[in-house]
């Protein structure tokens, strides 16, 4: 376990090879993967992020714990560096622990505090440290869902308040928020300048947590990004996949689809969210190995966000949104 007082030393000796580095030049890690900035906190990360919500056995993830284990290694070798977990993922945070332990200078990890009293935040944190087998972290956010959702603008920053003290503990190099919805609150936050790193819902498919987005909500959601892009903040995709619904799950909502074409459907969703250069990292959760090799092999070769992938979108979507499961979801 690393000790505070090596985290200094351990930024600085992160391989550049890894992709976790501050160089600017560099643009593909060991493994091929292209690689950004994340913005302002300068670490060169690998474009696709491992979401550590595809870990809970009760979000259907098939494997043993032993086997979930060795998928995230098998992510670490194939070259993903950015790893994605919260206090409340269940088992993720322990999963992802005991799978880095061995590789904690060589990869960007990312936790949440779902919680909306200041007191208990760094309780929260160090449960999630002592899961992680670290003692720091390098980003830490405020949670969408619980969180974000639950509190005002004013209530969130007085949890900020308690990451910037962390932040100056040393306990997590940069501090941010994640928004499934409420683009309003999400906004504010950005146009504080307290945050190195927001995480947004961004898809074609335009999902938040539970709720598909009004106009309105989209319309404010990429007014989120262009602040955080101006004021040179870490953009992080998530809900890239549409909670799976372009994804693992597509078949199963739209059995009529061709399945050749569903086959398909992943890699042009993750294109049409690489068509903008403001993301920085893609956040997908994945459950089987064949998931992240078919994820590699997507954003490590063209990534040209073609006409067929924009039709392929649209006709899945025009089916889905008839779906029973679409229907039942509410607007906001």
């Amino acid at each position: 376990m690393l000790k505070r007082r090596d985290f200094l030393h351990s930024a600085v000796q992160a391989v550049a090879a890894a992709g976790v580095s501050g160089n600017a030049t560099v643009e593909r890690s060991s493994g091929g993967i292209p690689t950004r900035t994340l913005g302002k906190t300068g670490l060169k990360v690998p474009i696709l992020g491992y979401g550590g919500a595809a870990l809970p056995k009760v979000w259907l993830n098939p494997l043993s714990y032993e086997e979930r284990v060795a998928l995230v290694r098998y992510a670490f070798d194939r070259g993903i560096r950015y790893f994605d977990t919260a206090g409340n993922y269940m088992e993720s945070q322990r999963i992802l622990g005991e799978a880095l332990k061995d590789r904690r200078r060589e990869v960007c990890l990312v936790t949440k505090v779902e919680t909306t009293n200041p007191q208990e935040v760094r309780g929260a944190v160090e449960k999630s440290l002592r899961e992680l087998q670290t003692d720091y972290v390098d980003i830490l956010l405020i949670h969408g869902q619980p969180g974000l959702e639950q509190m005002t603008v004013q209530q969130a920053m007085k949890i900020h308040a308690e990451l910037v003290k962390l932040r100056d503990e040393k306990i997590t190099r940069f501090v941010g928020f994640s928004a499934h919805g409420h683009f309003e609150k999400a906004l504010a936050l950005i146009s504080s300048g307290g945050f190195e790193v927001c995480m947004l819902s961004y898809g074609y498919l335009p999902l938040g947590y539970q709720r598909v987005y009004s106009a309105r909500t989209i319309v404010l959601r990429d007014a989120c990004l262009a602040k955080a892009h101006e004021l040179g903040m870490g953009i992080v995709a998530m809900k890239v996949l549409g909670a799976g619904m372009l994804g693992a799950w597509s078949g199963y909502l739209v059995r009529d689809f061709d399945s050749e074409q569903l086959a398909e459907l992943p890699a042009a969703a993750i294109r049409h969210v690489l068509n903008d250069p403001r993301v920085h990292v893609l956040t997908i959760g994945m459950r089987l190995t064949k998931e992240i090799d078919f994820n590699l092999a997507v954003i490590s070769g063209d990534t040209t966000y073609t006409l067929q992938d924009r039709a392929l979108l649209a006709n899945f979507c025009a089916k889905l949104y008839e779906t029973d499961r679409m229907k039942n979801m509410r607007i906001e």
